[in-house]
């Protein structure tokens, strides 16, 4: 099973890494490391020769709290790293992480292959971009309040499940289909932490053997990204990093055994 891009296809026969390049000075765990384009197109280049499949590049955190960042400036982040990894690596499979539809539409002519929407493409311009290219979908599924996503206190302990996470990701997915979108092109992502508690994020984790029957989607089709994530802190009791990305890898490996292959990360793992 193939993923369809605007210039090319990735193979899914697992596991896919679609490597994390962030450019932000205040991402929640490598903010501000690779500010100038140059560091960061090393960065993208150390991924691929590590053994990701696709640079999913990002310029504007999603961390609670966080500065919104206009399309503007965000797309003067990106700009040069795209130009300089065409430069270096015109083969690259870039991704590109927006919740701007005018940042997408540039990023797509300046050659990336994919668009990664952290509000699951809700937006009627990012949708109608996403219809009318040719261009891979990461859609995520995340909570929105008064068009932020919504960060509620993630240590609450009442108790939750899965259920309105899969309804969710379940409306994406009628969502892009009902636009048009063929289902070749789209990777669905349950959106660990956007929206959820703790215990949410347990509850979706527990349920991903059995959503792919729920939502009647392929298990390749899934982007699971819980890399460095508040969920993994908590489940594990670990900080740092290094720690974080040895648990990561763990879950990876658990999600592997009940068939999903593509896995959104800060690090790369054998």
């Amino acid at each position: 099973m193939d993923w369809r891009l605007a210039r090319t296809q990735v193979r899914l026969c697992g596991p896919c890494y679609l490597a994390i390049l962030n450019l932000t000075p205040d991402s929640f765990s490598d903010g501000g490391a690779y500010s100038d384009a140059e560091s960061a197109a090393d960065k993208g280049l150390r991924l691929l020769v590590q053994g990701a499949q696709v640079i999913d590049i990002g310029a504007e955190s999603t961390r609670p709290g966080a500065r919104p960042v206009d399309s503007q400036e965000e797309w003067a982040r990106l700009a040069p790293v795209i130009d300089i990894l065409r430069s270096k690596k015109p083969d690259a499979i870039l991704s590109i992480d927006t919740r701007h539809a005018e940042v997408a539409r540039l990023a797509l002519e300046a050659g990336a292959d994919a668009i990664n929407n952290v509000t699951g493409f809700q937006d009627p311009e990012m949708l109608a971009l996403a219809s009318n290219s040719g261009c891979g979908l990461v859609a995520m599924r995340s909570r929105l309040k008064e068009g932020r996503i919504w960060m509620p206190d993630y240590s609450d302990p009442s108790p939750k499940t899965a259920r309105d996470a899969i309804a969710e990701l379940r409306d994406i997915k009628e969502r892009l289909l009902g636009a048009g979108i063929v289902p070749e092109r789209v990777l669905l992502d349950p959106g660990f932490g956007f929206g959820t508690t703790f215990w949410e994020d347990c509850a979706i984790w527990d349920a991903l053997p059995d959503l792919p029957a729920n939502l009647e989607w392929p298990v390749e089709r899934f982007c699971v990204g819980v890399s460095r994530k508040r969920f993994v802190a908590n489940k594990f009791g670990v900080s740092g990093n290094e720690s974080l990305d040895a648990k990561t890898a763990e879950l990876h490996t658990i999600a592997m055994k009940a068939g999903y292959m593509v896995f959104r990360t800060h690090s790369i793992h054998g």
